[in-house]
């Protein structure tokens, strides 16, 4: 039973998001696919924030706010869970700094998203635009901070591949919306409108599997709830907390214990050929001198 715990958070603003995408790429399709007041009148393909700014503006807004809330409580809770002891502890300040920092990134973004939902492209285009980049620039800042403090995770619980993939999760986010991102400012600059289109929405929908990876780092805090199970402080950890938490880390427990096991049934053996040999061989003569005449 997963039960409800802190991977809910990453699982409902990514829902939340998707749902919000949806709602509004839905609504405009089935409406005709109007032409909007702030779309150029050379665009026949609605922006996200074009859609945002008419009649579903407070789903717009709704959804930016739940998205980013429960998004940088997922970042929170994993912080108090490596405090904890329920996720790999961060060995040292560098680790911790960068955990930070990526907090405090991803708050950047989150301000980003929601101004940039309040203050709509039709009314404000200049704050929407400048809300935009700070969104954008947020979040993937934060998202290199996270990669880098789970590169170093990685090395250092080396028996743990979930930090392996998150680290590749997270380092593919970062490539993919870099270039996107990339992308949507020269066909923004080009006034290819309708391109610069596809790519805003392709963004958004890349950005909820990137939440919606954070599930994967925090659902290992459902196995270490008992206290016996966590990760100790140091580098130090409970060999209970090695067996729930990476089969790997079984195994090499396993075979160190077969290589002693071994090793002292090789010892056991040359011994005891040492003292057959002791038992078997003949007892030398003794001096001339102690003889019997």
């Amino acid at each position: 039973m997963l039960g409800l715990s802190y991977w809910m958070l990453p699982v409902f603003s990514s829902l939340v998001w998707l749902g919000t995408l949806m709602g509004l790429l839905i609504h405009w399709t089935t409406s005709g696919r109007p032409q909007y007041q702030s779309m150029d009148p050379t665009q026949t393909i609605a922006y996200i924030s074009d859609v945002g700014a008419q009649s579903l503006k407070p789903l717009f807004v709704t959804g930016c706010v739940l998205t980013s809330i429960f998004l940088d409580a997922s970042f929170i809770s994993e912080i108090v869970l490596r405090y904890k002891g329920r996720l790999a502890r961060n060995y040292s300040r560098t680790e911790k700094i960068l955990s930070v920092l990526s907090v405090i990134f991803a708050i950047v973004g989150t301000i980003g998203l929601i101004c940039l939902s309040v203050f709509d492209t039709l009314r404000h285009p200049q704050l929407h635009d400048l809300f935009l980049v700070l969104f954008i620039f947020g979040y993937i800042v934060s998202a290199v901070f996270i990669c880098w403090e789970y590169q170093r995770l990685g090395i250092h619980y080396r028996q743990h591949k979930i930090l392996r993939y998150s680290f590749w999760i997270k380092l593919a986010f970062i490539l993919i919306e870099v270039g996107l991102a990339i992308a949507f400012a020269v066909t923004q600059k080009t006034k290819k409108y309708d391109m610069a289109a596809i790519l805003e929405w392709t963004v958004a929908f890349v950005f909820t599997f990137y939440v919606m990876s954070f599930f994967v780092d925090l659902i290992p805090a459902l196995r270490t709830k008992d206290k016996s199970q966590r990760f100790t402080k140091g580098n130090g950890r409970t060999v209970m907390s090695i067996e729930q938490n990476d089969g790997l880390a079984t195994a090499e427990i396993n075979m160190h214990d077969r290589e002693r096991r071994l090793e002292d049934g090789s010892s056991d053996r040359t011994l005891g050929r040492n003292n057959v040999g002791m038992v078997n061989t003949p007892m030398p003569p003794p001096p001339a001198k102690y003889r019997a005449p």
